[in-house]
């Protein structure tokens, strides 16, 4: 079965009430405009990107008319009912687009829009997934549509289930070092932007006077500590609760908590144990021993039991376990305490 009969099977599976059947009556183009983004859909790039087994990236958010997006929590913006975030992902073409949705009640859906091999529409497909969609560029010839409890787990863990869209991310103090980032377009928002388009209300002035930053050390701290947080930190946060994440390790940035945000994460990290061990690693972070180190080891291993994340990547992220092996070798040992 080639992949445009496919497309209209997964219609006829899918079963998410009130959803559109096709990416091109959500809202995200113009109307009467085919393939053309709609004039209210910001475009965005955030700074810390999600290693997707190296997909290129699009990104909108679409927020309803006369609306705003609350800042008085710098670290949990609230989004109106109705507001709607597209992410594409693509392997030479684009393979499927990600939307989640605020709904009046205040609770988040989500879906999975499949594109055809002519990239002229994308189908909503069934809330389960896709195990093995053919994809010639995708490692190993198969791309991997995740379920809709798939994106839950992700994105709920978080203290707002928007990802990549928050005054870190959209910071115009990008980080230069940035694993698989790629510079903002002319037409995408940063924080300054969307106060002066009065998309966001109640953010501190502070900052726009000093535009949020990770404090550290180094260059390649700043960028490892980023890569954690972009990666990790939805999962691995103050907020977790979940008992699937049985590890005290906090990974997200706090720009309201300013320098003592980085110091919680190095303290949750650096000489800790954690619940998992892997075998020869002595710590979560062993300064000095990427090999020693359970976070590194995590990274590389394609073990299902013990991958990290362990949800949306097949592949190691090679410029992410580099940058995250520099940073534990260039850690420095801790200093004894005197006796």
């Amino acid at each position: 079965m080639g992949l445009g009969s496919g497309l209209i099977f997964l219609a006829s599976l899918a079963t998410s009430a009130g959803l559109p059947q096709r990416l091109s009556e959500t809202g995200l183009y113009a109307e009467g405009a085919p393939g053309r983004i709609h004039p209210q859909a910001m475009t965005f790039t955030p700074q810390y990107p999600l290693w997707s087994d190296g997909t290129t990236k699009r990104r909108w958010l679409r927020l309803p008319p006369g609306t705003t997006i609350d800042a008085s929590d710098a670290d949990a913006w609230k989004f109106p009912p109705g507001t709607r975030l597209w992410k594409e992902f693509s392997h030479g073409r684009p393979i499927e687009t990600r939307m989640i949705e605020r709904l009046p009640d205040g609770s988040w859906r989500f879906s999975v829009y499949v594109w055809n091999e002519q990239g002229t529409e994308a189908i909503l497909a069934n809330e389960n997934g896709i195990a093995a969609l053919p994809a010639a560029t995708a490692p190993g010839g198969k791309y991997r549509i995740l379920a809709q409890a798939d994106c839950r787990a992700c994105h709920e863990a978080a203290n707002v289930p928007v990802l990549g869209f928050s005054a870190l991310q959209l910071s115009p103090d990008r980080d230069p070092m940035a694993a698989n980032a790629f510079p903002m377009s002319p037409a995408d928002v940063d924080l300054p932007g969307l106060v002066s388009r009065g998309e966001i209300i109640n953010l501190s002035p502070e900052f726009l006077k000093h535009p949020p930053r990770i404090t550290a050390r180094t260059r390649v701290e700043r960028a490892a500590l980023g890569y954690l947080h972009g990666n990790c930190g939805h999962c691995h946060s103050r907020a977790d609760s979940d008992p699937l994440v049985p590890v005290d390790l906090v990974l997200e940035q706090r720009v309201s908590a300013g320098a003592s945000s980085s110091s919680d994460v190095l303290a949750s990290l650096v000489d800790a144990q954690g619940e998992y061990r892997m075998a020869g690693a002595h710590a979560l972070v062993s300064p000095g021993h990427p090999e020693r180190s359970t976070v590194a080891l995590r990274m590389k291993t394609r073990n299902p039991m013990a991958r990290m994340p362990p949800l949306g990547t097949a592949v190691p992220d090679p410029l992410g376990v580099e940058l995250i092996e520099k940073w534990i070798r260039d850690l420095p040992p801790k200093k004894e305490a005197a006796p």
